[in-house]
């Protein structure tokens, strides 16, 4: 199976809460991937938290076009166990 982000939900700071298509729930915090030329301008919060999914590649992505391969982001998330 391959894994698939179905939703995103901005926390705080660099902090995002993925829903994947597998039933995982993981909170992610991306500030220490944050380096090179595509990913520098999402230091800024105001452009951090305008994260989406994209429908077609099924991961996260920004307005710019930087965007995390889902698996990776599966990898390095902590599960949440109950989603309030």
């Amino acid at each position: 199976m391959f894994i698939h982000v179905d939703k995103v939900t901005y926390l705080k700071d660099y902090c995002l809460r993925l829903f994947f298509n597998n039933g995982l729930v993981k909170d992610v915090d991306l500030k220490s991937e944050l380096y090179g030329e595509i990913f520098e301008p999402l230091k800024d919060k105001n452009v951090f938290n305008k994260v989406k999914v994209n429908p077609e590649t099924k991961t996260i992505e920004w307005p710019n076009g930087a965007d995390f391969a889902p698996e990776f982001l599966c990898e390095i998330g902590k599960e949440v166990k109950e989603v309030a």
